[in-house]
């Protein structure tokens, strides 16, 4: 099978080529996606073979890893970057089932539910901030900036410092962690980490492990540090890894979630005034956002361990596989119409497909439930102040960050009203 050269320029709107690739014959297409650090594979595209492939115990997160390793010549032992892939988004059982047990006492529904005044604090600080004096000269009345992009001044701003509460880590540490955030989160590329920004990365966060054994606290880092089972505990490097995973992906995530939400609040007028009308469809809104835009557009990197038939097509034994869990959610073959933005599909009275925004399996995203609870506060406090709340720009063309795991706007500028 020829390969398909993918330009950084397909991430502006990929849903045409994923398209064209699902109406294809066989499951998958071999690829090579461009940028600083090229990589070749097989992209997987529609739904029912993209949840298959998500719960394929052939297509290996560790073998994934290893490959990476030695593709860019950094086996030689345990570096920065390794500390900083220890995690279980990139392991198999048995390793990852006892990550994921140990990880899952710290991180409970418990803790995310009493999130909820926390982060309502937050939405709350950073629309205050949005309002700005009408003069300098101490004129009671408060007026709205003209122009706001809401992406650097609330989307973003906004898990960051959910994350930050959640480590427990001081402002000045959160400063220090939202820049490598930034760094890690880069525009073109593979999504990698360069070997400076590990070095800075895996320092800090071992310095915040270290104050945490020092000087517990109620946060889910010093409960990471805590969790036990049957006499195991995570290690230190364990530790230090899903604090960056936090730091460099929880955020990314959960921001475009938010921006691509507000967005498809704001060019599909009817549901924004059926959601003001009746907020109990914010869940149901939530859900068709994370299907229509998933904010995570590819899975992370899986490694054929032997051959692997999707669709009829025979992945050989040692090959990179990607998941495009944003072309599945746009598959015809399991929601009708799928270009269409529609918060009904998901109403809780009817029967619905799931998408796979969060994956699906062993590697379902643990943090899926405070991203919604993220979400909805965001959208609830958004419709409630800003009644008039509109696009600057209608007739621009959205502006979406070229890389190839993170599907969501680098700018949202809006007028508040």
């Amino acid at each position: 099978m020829a390969t398909e050269e993918v330009p950084v320029s397909f991430f502006d709107d990929p849903h045409p080529a994923c398209r064209r690739w699902r109406e294809l014959e066989g499951g998958a297409h071999r690829v090579r996606i461009l940028g600083e650090a090229p990589l070749e594979g097989w992209v997987v595209t529609g739904h029912a073979a993209c949840r298959a492939a998500l719960a394929d115990p052939r297509l290996s997160k560790n073998a994934a890893t290893e490959a990476f390793d030695r593709r860019d010549g950094s086996e030689e032992g345990p570096g920065p970057g390794r500390a900083l892939t220890a995690h279980m988004l990139n392991s198999d059982p048995p390793a990852h089932t006892r990550l994921r047990r140990l990880v899952q006492q710290a991180f409970t529904a418990r803790r995310v539910a009493a999130l909820r005044p926390v982060i309502e604090g937050h939405v709350n600080r950073l629309l205050d901030a949005l309002e700005v004096p009408a003069s300098r000269a101490g004129a009671p009345v408060a007026t709205r900036a003209p122009v706001i992009d809401l992406v650097r001044d609330f989307t973003v701003p906004l898990p960051l410092a959910v994350v930050f509460d959640l480590l427990g880590a001081s402002e000045g540490a959160g400063h220090i962690l939202k820049a490598w955030a930034a760094t890690l989160n880069g525009e073109e590329g593979d999504g990698e980490v360069s070997v400076t920004t590990a070095e800075a990365l895996v320092g800090h966060i071992r310095s915040l492990i270290a104050h945490k054994r020092a000087r517990p606290g109620d946060d889910l880092l010093t409960a990471l540090i805590a969790a036990r089972d049957a006499g195991d505990r995570l290690g230190e490097q364990e530790i230090t890894s899903l604090g960056f995973l936090l730091v460099a992906a929880g955020h990314q995530t959960t921001a475009n979630l938010i921006s691509n939400g507000v967005h498809a609040l704001l060019t599909h007028p009817r549901e924004m005034a059926a959601l003001r009308a009746d907020p109990s469809r914010t869940g149901a809104f939530i859900e068709e956002v994370l299907r229509h835009e998933s904010p995570f557009s590819i899975a992370t990197m899986r490694y054929a361990t032997e051959p692997v038939t999707i669709g009829g097509t025979v992945i050989p034994a040692g090959d990179f596989v990607q998941i495009a869990l944003l072309s599945a959610n746009r598959d015809p073959a399991a929601f009708p119409d799928p270009d269409r933005f529609d918060p009904d599909r998901f109403d809780p009275s009817r029967p619905a497909t799931g998408h796979l925004a969060f994956g699906h399996g062993i590697h379902h995203c643990l943090g899926a439930p405070l991203a919604r609870l993220q979400a909805e506060i965001a959208f609830t406090a958004l419709l409630t102040r800003y009644p008039n709340l509109r696009l600057a720009t209608p007739a621009a063309r959205p502006l979406w960050w070229r890389n190839p795991r993170h599907r969501g706007l680098r700018t949202l500028p809006v007028l508040l009203g």
